[in-house]
């Protein structure tokens, strides 16, 4: 994300606020991002966070090896935002799990929340998505490839 808006520390601030806390006395940090490549999946994955019905989200294992990325953790926080920027949501990871594509279950396709939460529709979507993604980098998806998997929850909208 290239601009981050102002509402992104104005949220953190009323959140720490809202737990009883003070930027200046605690080692609390986040990341901020939104979901997705483009606007439209940006915004309803965005939804779907905001209404509950998604409380995990999958990306390639690759693209952090790549960035020599830290991988998630269980209780990094992340400020979510829409296509824009302007934040909409402040999320907790549980969860995170690392594993072929192959082995996701149908429990983590119905965490993600997406189209009828079947494991048939998230493969179908993530197969696209994955291997659209890899292209930027000549490379092919295939389902041995590892996936992050991170379960979070809403903690402050």
């Amino acid at each position: 994300m290239l601009n981050i808006d102002k509402s992104v520390d104005s949220m953190w601030e009323s959140y720490l606020f809202f737990i009883g806390e003070n930027r200046n006395n605690i080692n609390k940090k986040y990341s901020t991002w939104y979901f997705s490549n483009n606007e439209e999946d940006a915004n309803n994955l965005l939804d779907l966070v905001i209404r509950g019905e998604k409380t995990g989200t999958s990306s390639l294992y690759y693209w952090y090896t790549l960035d020599n990325e830290q991988l998630p953790r269980p209780g990094e926080y992340s400020i979510i935002t829409n296509w824009e920027g302007i934040a909409q949501c402040i999320i907790k990871t549980r969860k995170v799990t690392i594993l072929p594509f192959k082995y996701v279950t149908e429990e983590f396709a119905i965490m993600e929340g997406e189209g009828d939460k079947s494991l048939e529709y998230w493969r179908n979507v993530h197969i696209k998505f994955f291997t659209e993604e890899l292209k930027e980098v000549g490379k092919q998806f295939n389902e041995d490839m590892n996936i992050v998997y991170e379960e979070f929850e809403v903690v402050f909208k």
